[in-house]
């Protein structure tokens, strides 16, 4: 028998060498299919946690802010021009400004009037944003 010829025994030993490494190869894969199966599992139950929480979300009533109520204002007139000073204000104004752009005289008595009413005004939340200026005097922001 020469070296090149296979014997039937020689045969079936090469036979069974490869279906062991086949059956190691089969092990082996079946457990990345286990491994794999057990991953796909997670993210199925995730993914379905996720779309329970958009369903509950979208289930939800729309989250609109309260509006807070209107602002009531006195019935005196000079309320309503002091309101439309403000409307047309860009910055802030003192009790000085807002006589000015009323038309009132610049006196003591019409500057604290004013002041006085600017102060009802922002306890009502009508205007807001007082600021104290260092004479004492104050300037109200509109609309801050």
């Amino acid at each position: 028998m020469s070296g090149s010829e296979l014997t039937l025994g020689a045969v079936l030993a090469h036979l069974e060498e490869q279906e062991r490494e086949i059956a190691v190869q089969a092990e082996a894969t079946r457990g990345s299919i286990a491994e794999l199966t057990a991953q796909l599992e997670e993210f199925d139950r995730v993914a379905e946690e996720v779309r329970i929480t958009r369903k509950t979300l979208l289930a939800l009533p729309d989250p609109s802010p309260p509006t807070p109520p209107a602002a009531k204002l006195p019935d005196h007139p000079a309320y309503q021009q002091i309101m439309t000073v403000f409307a047309a204000a860009d910055s802030p104004l003192r009790a000085r400004a807002v006589c000015e752009a009323m038309d009132l005289e610049i006196a003591p008595s019409n500057v604290n009037n004013v002041r006085l009413k600017l102060k009802r005004l922002v306890e009502r939340t009508a205007l807001s944003g007082w600021a104290f200026g260092g004479e004492g005097d104050a300037a109200v922001c509109p609309g801050w």
